[in-house]
Formats: structure tokens, C-alpha cells, sequence
């Protein structure tokens, strides 16, 4: 037997783990049961009323037949009946959300050919995508973009792939991102310079960071067989190698560049003998 489809509101709003809508608002929430519970409250009211009881058996009659009735029906059908209503508020603020532009990484090689950059841009800017960011990086092949880019909040990985197709591109990535993405790679590299010039033996964190890559041990490291440039190995005189990984997003020649030049400043910072404090310009 096929399970009944779960209603609109209650799928996007319930909770994934337990379930439960969240509380809706008071004032709508007294409308709702006040709507359900008066033709109740008046249909028993003229049933009970025509009655020949004792006023006081009418009373308790009243009293209870009411209560009875307003927990278990008039409060649940309210819930059930003008769910969409009660929770109308946070439904229009979660497709709000929903809709707001999502920003997205992605990478594509395309023809080092004129005109290929601009089918690429034509066919992003047919579902809505907005470039923010471009860095090109010459490969054997062609050229290697990586964007950063503007999306509609409806469109999925599967959307901009598609787009990234038709413009061109080839072995396409994508990845969500947020605003740090924005920072260029020139602009962390140098921050990173900056606190590695501070504390030298801080470069396997700094490049990780750079990079957004994990460190592998040397035993982890020398299990990898095959990297597809998912793999990165800087050589260091102190350190010894430092190979870094990030699964399904290959590094960059300039990503590469910028990691051994961050080696090297703080191989050179390692070994540069202390200033004495005599010759330290004072605070």
C-alpha cells in the first residue's frame, strides 16, 4: 500500500529528526481554535439547553461536553485543517530563504580559444547565474576557470554542471561556498606569509588553510597510490615532506605555486639566525 503524501507545510517545516512543526503564532493560533471551536460551543449549547435538567446538571453537562470536545476535536482539527494558515509566517520566510542566491565554486576547462569564455558566460546567464569571481590557470589541454558565482536558490549541483556543459566546459566541479570564497588566493597567500613570518613551524596549518586541504601523516601519505592532482607534496629541509589531500577537487599549478612559496619563506625565516636584542627597534 503507497504512503499517504505528506502535506505541503509539514514537510518543509517539521522537524528532520523528531517531526514536530514548530509553535505557530498566538494570535493565530487563537483564531484558528476559536474558528473550529464556536459551531461546536453552539451546537451544544442548543442541544443541551432544550433539555429539561436541572440548571446545574445543565451547567455540568455544558461544562464537560465543551471540554471533551474542544481537546479532542476542536484543537487537533484546527491544527490539521488550517495548518498552512498557522504556519503561513514561517512558510513564506523559509521560501524566502529558499530562494535567496546561493554561491557556488566550480571549476571547468575550456578551449584556450577566443570566444570560449563568453559561451561559458551565455549559458550560466541563461539560469540566472551571476559571476562574481574568475581565475584562469593555463593547463595542458586549455585553460582551467575557476568561478565564483551567484546562483538562484532553486538551482542544484546538477543545474549548474549542466550549464558549465553547454557552455563548453569540460571535467566541471562545483561546490557550495560562502563569502570567504571572495577573499582571492593572492590575498590569503599573503595574509598566511604574514603569520607564518610570525611563527615559521606553523606552514603545514597555514598552507592547509590556504588551500583548504587536510594534512596526511607520512604513514597516511605513502598509502595513496592514486591522486588524480587531488594530492599535494611540498618538500621542507626541516619538516620533510608535507603532503596535503583534498578529495574530488584537484589543486591548481598556481595553488601549487603559492604552497612551495610559503615553504620557502619559512624554510628561509627557520634558519635566519636571531636578531640580537640590542639591534630590536623597541615597541
Amino acid at each position: 500500500m503507497k504512503p499517504p503524501e505528506r502535506n505541503t507545510s509539514a514537510a518543509e517545516l517539521s522537524c528532520e529528526v523528531c517531526g514536530l512543526m514548530p509553535e505557530p503564532h498566538k494570535a493565530r493560533l487563537t483564531l484558528a481554535n476559536v474558528a473550529v471551536m464556536l459551531p461546536i460551543e453552539l451546537l451544544v449549547h442548543a442541544l443541551v439547553v432544550e433539555t429539561h435538567l436541572p440548571y446545574v446538571a445543565k451547567v455540568l453537562v455544558l461544562t464537560l461536553t465543551a471540554t471533551v470536545l474542544v481537546i479532542w476535536v476542536a484543537e487537533p482539527s484546527a491544527a490539521r485543517m488550517l495548518r498552512s494558515w498557522l504556519h503561513a509566517p514561517a512558510l513564506s520566510h523559509r521560501r524566502k530563504l529558499g530562494a535567496a542566491p546561493a554561491l557556488w565554486r566550480a571549476r571547468t576547462v575550456l578551449r584556450d580559444e577566443p570566444g570560449s569564455l563568453q559561451r561559458l558566460t551565455r549559458a550560466l546567464a541563461r539560469t540566472g547565474t551571476n559571476i562574481l569571481s574568475i581565475h584562469v590557470h593555463p593547463v595542458a589541454d586549455g585553460v582551467l576557470d575557476e568561478f565564483v558565482l551567484s546562483a538562484p536558490g532553486h538551482l542544484g549541483e546538477r543545474a549548474l554542471l549542466d550549464a558549465l556543459h553547454d557552455g563548453g566546459g569540460t571535467r566541471s566541479h562545483v561546490w557550495h561556498t560562502t563569502a570567504l570564497a571572495m577573499a582571492d588566493g593572492q590575498t590569503r597567500a599573503l595574509s598566511l606569509a604574514a603569520r607564518i613570518a610570525d611563527a615559521p613551524d606553523e606552514l603545514p596549518l597555514a598552507v592547509a588553510e590556504l588551500l583548504r586541504a587536510r594534512v596526511l601523516s607520512p604513514a597516511d601519505a605513502a598509502l595513496v597510490k592514486h591522486d588524480a592532482g587531488t594530492l599535494l607534496k611540498i618538500p621542507t629541509a626541516w619538516h620533510g615532506p608535507i603532503t596535503f589531500v583534498r578529495p574530488g577537487e584537484p589543486f591548481t599549478p598556481a595553488e601549487s605555486a603559492r604552497a612551495h612559496r610559503l615553504a620557502e619563506l619559512a624554510e628561509t625565516l627557520a634558519h635566519r639566525p636571531a636578531v640580537p636584542s640590542q639591534w630590536r627597534t623597541p615597541n
